[in-house]
């Protein structure tokens, strides 16, 4: 989102669209600068081709088709001056689960108006350099450190060289891995504790879950891992099927590495450590 929103001379927080699998068609009332990042997807503007990555005008009536993500799962579109959105508890995120926020906190469906907030002035037409970005992958390989409780799982090495897959059961709030079922020392009686984007947790069953970005503020599981702050975008774009390694960091480590990815991207995106 970050990047589409540079394209179009927006800060990286300004509200953009976030379109999950299956595509989506806009017909624009007005002329606009737009930009399409993430999720590899065919994009055309009234049957021509776009490029993603770049600054694209469009005109009154234009029709945008994003396509279905072939590769990852998440595209993101950009409009130049933001997207008006339901602001609540500071964010304009939508939360379909509890429905608030972003339009009437809900998903868009056929026929929605969608408002921008600011009119564009003085919009560059501009590409994302190649070294920015981010590739589309079916494995992929994250930093994370051990849990910092006393809780443990039987195998801990493995948990770090195991390849795991992404199940079917994954969303915003929480993805589950399979391939390998794990065992903690827990005795099922755990009382609730607080949780947070990255924390990867063990039921009883054994299969692990990661979870994202609209995980509960609390959790009973056992916590036996925490995936590294800088490497959180990537939950993102797991897609059912593609394989995760963990690769283990401590946290000087993952610290360090963290600070060397603001400084990589800083060049490009100057306000990265609000998303990263």
């Amino acid at each position: 989102m970050a990047l589409a929103n540079r394209l179009v001379g927006n800060t990286a927080l300004t509200p953009a669209l976030e379109v999950t699998l299956t595509g989506v068609t806009l017909m624009f009332s007005g002329d606009a600068f737009i930009a399409i990042t993430g999720a590899t997807a065919s994009c055309s503007v009234n049957g021509e081709t776009v490029n993603q990555h770049t600054t694209i005008a469009v005109r009154r009536d234009d029709v945008l088709i994003v396509g279905a993500a072939e590769k990852g799962v998440r595209s993101y579109l950009a409009f130049a001056g933001g997207l008006k959105a339901d602001r609540v508890l500071g964010s304009v995120s939508t939360y379909m689960t509890a429905g608030f926020g972003g339009h009437e906190g809900r998903a868009l469906k056929e026929g929605d108006e969608l408002e921008l907030s600011d009119s564009p002035v003085g919009i560059s037409m501009l590409e994302t350099p190649m070294q920015y970005r981010l590739p589309m992958l079916q494995a992929w390989s994250v930093r994370a450190g051990r849990s910092c409780e006393t809780i443990s799982v039987d195998d801990p090495t493995s948990l770090f060289e195991t390849k795991l897959t992404v199940a079917s059961r994954s969303d915003r709030m929480g993805i589950k891995l399979e391939g390998k079922s794990f065992k903690t020392d827990a005795d099922g009686q755990m009382p609730s504790a607080p949780v947070f984007p990255g924390v990867i947790q063990c039921p009883q069953d054994g299969d692990l879950f990661v979870l994202s970005v609209d995980a509960g503020t609390t959790g009973g599981y056992p916590r036996v891992a925490k995936i590294a702050r800088m490497d959180l975008h990537v939950l993102g774009q797991l897609r059912p099927g593609n394989s995760l390694t963990l690769i283990e960091r401590k946290d000087e480590d993952a610290a360090r590495e963290l600070q060397e990815k603001h400084n990589y991207w800083r060049a490009w995106l100057p306000d990265v450590a609000d998303v990263i």
